[in-house]
């Protein structure tokens, strides 16, 4: 059946099919029907009437696109260790160049697949936000505290949660809809950080969910899920093409910013050269 001898409903249904993947590939039929303001049968319909036997089909076939892309590790990092030493071994592997490879392809792709209009509302809903809270745990830690250090160049309302053991819950409390919450998790998930995206979601917290698979249980919760790849013959998965995103964020957050985030910034500047915590002189 060629899709443009569809229906305008059905055409409407496929059109949301299209431009919203990872919605259609994590969320429910009756949440993707809402959001769409259709029917839920229209979507099963149209998944029909383009050769699918079932809506579940359809957004099967998404999952597999999407895992295609993004190219998600299945094995664990000790298989992927086993792996990598073999390949070490037996001289089959110029890791840094592979490796080298791997990251410049990440960041590639991500550039290439990137929904630049959902990166760019993400962005503006951040920059007016009452307040913004980061949560990354195990290895997702350092990318959020990289985060939140040049989020706080330019404003005050940027804040890490659960940093140095600092209750995740005190932080989630008081934040309603004119906050955000922004979730860096990779497998092996993070419970904490998937029970506080329920959580945030509950309090009608704008939420943002950046991960490497549609398999992230906080993609269902998401206001605006980013996916980023993290192939890499390493045993761990490459967070390269995560930090080019959340740089990217912020770069685009100081351009939305006026005069009073430049004079924070010279004024930060100035506190740090004065508690000597930075120095235009070259030390020896």
């Amino acid at each position: 059946m060629e899709y443009d001898q569809l229906s305008d409903r059905l055409r409407q249904a496929g059109d949301y099919v299209m431009a919203n993947p990872l919605n259609t590939a994590t969320r429910s039929l009756r949440s993707i029907a809402a959001e769409a303001a259709l029917p839920p049968a229209t979507f099963s319909r149209m998944a029909r009437r383009l050769g699918y036997t079932s809506f579940e089909l359809l957004r099967d076939e998404m999952r597999s696109r999407i895992d295609r892309q993004i190219d998600s590790h299945s094995h664990s990092f000790a298989d992927r260790a086993r792996r990598l030493q073999q390949d070490s071994s037996t001289g089959a592997l110029d890791f840094f160049g592979a490796h080298r490879d791997a990251c410049l392809a990440n960041v590639q792709t991500l550039a290439a697949g990137v929904d630049h209009a959902l990166l760019e509302w993400t962005v503006e809903r951040l920059h007016r936000s009452r307040r913004v809270l980061l949560l990354g745990a195990l290895g997702s830690t350092g990318i959020v505290e990289h985060m939140s250090y040049m989020a706080n160049f330019l404003t005050d309302n940027w804040h890490m949660a659960g940093r140095m053991g600092a209750s995740v819950g005190s932080a989630l409390t008081g934040l309603g809809p004119e906050d955000s919450l922004v979730i860096v998790t990779k497998p092996p998930f993070a419970r904490k950080s998937i029970l506080a995206a329920n959580q945030a979601k509950e309090q009608g917290v704008f939420l943002v969910v950046i991960t490497d698979s549609h398999t992230c249980p906080a993609l269902a919760k998401a206001d605006a899920g980013l996916l980023v790849p993290t192939s890499s013959p390493h045993f761990f998965s490459s967070y390269v093409a995560t930090l080019f995103l959340v740089e990217t964020m912020i770069g685009m957050l100081a351009g939305r910013s006026g005069a009073e985030a430049t004079a924070r910034i010279a004024e930060v500047e100035r506190r740090n050269r004065k508690l000597e915590e930075a120095s235009d002189r070259h030390e020896t």
